[in-house]
């Protein structure tokens, strides 16, 4: 299966009630506190408040914090900037490796727009899990469990949603222009990937720092 183009969205940061914030509970929100009271908080906002030169630099951090890249690729002094940032702010680090929250209903906006009423759940392990179909309605409104990890698929396999362990992204594959149109009108935060693009993009020195220049709102300065 090939695709016109694919766009690295941006998991958001999780902006939460002072009741809620670390200080007050020292224990991550779940699903139902995140819908319930959570609000994005976009990359470039975090990167300033933890003095982090770029998104590129945060991802760095944000990985470096989960023990997911090998030494030579880690940033510890980034890493604790970030940690001490979001210790005294009500904002939380972004989910990795699973569909983020805040992020449900704009996956669910992009097949509305498509005209699709259900989509496909082709789950992580397809050999352990059968593929579903879901009912976009019955998404919407919680009366079926969003996946959590996996891809989700147009029924035409026109575009995809989809998701891997030690990641702070979701890729959104599809024709370049339906792509960018629901990009701009959920305002997702994030920038498309080139051919140079690697999983660990954030590294200039796998020559893909192309891939790290921010669209128009991305500055974290």
């Amino acid at each position: 299966m090939a695709f016109e183009s694919v766009y690295i969205v941006l998991h958001p940061f999780v902006r939460m009630p002072g009741e809620l914030a670390w200080q007050a509970t020292r224990t991550y929100p779940d699903d139902q506190q995140i819908l319930a009271h959570g609000q994005k908080c976009r990359w470039a906002e975090a990167a300033r408040g933890a003095n982090i030169r770029n998104c590129a630099a945060l991802s760095q951090a944000l990985l470096t914090a989960i023990g997911s890249v090998e030494e030579c690729l880690r940033d510890p002094a980034g890493a604790n900037a970030l940690g001490h940032y979001l210790q005294f702010a009500p904002i939380w680090m972004p989910t990795e490796g699973r569909f983020e929250p805040l992020l449900r209903q704009d996956f669910l906006s992009a097949f509305a727009k498509a005209g699709c009423n259900g989509l496909l759940h082709v789950p992580e392990f397809p050999g352990e899990e059968s593929v579903r179909d879901l009912s976009l309605a019955a998404l919407a409104t919680h009366e079926e469990k969003f996946p959590e990890r996996g891809t989700l698929l147009a029924p035409d396999a026109s575009f995809l949603f989809t998701v891997d362990w030690d990641s702070f992204f979701t890729l959104f594959y599809g024709p370049r222009d339906f792509v960018q149109t629901v990009v701009r009108e959920r305002d997702l935060e994030g920038f498309f990937a080139e051919k140079e693009t690697e999983h660990f993009w954030f590294n200039w020195k796998m020559g893909c720092a192309t891939c790290t220049v921010s669209p128009e709102g991305w500055s974290a300065g």
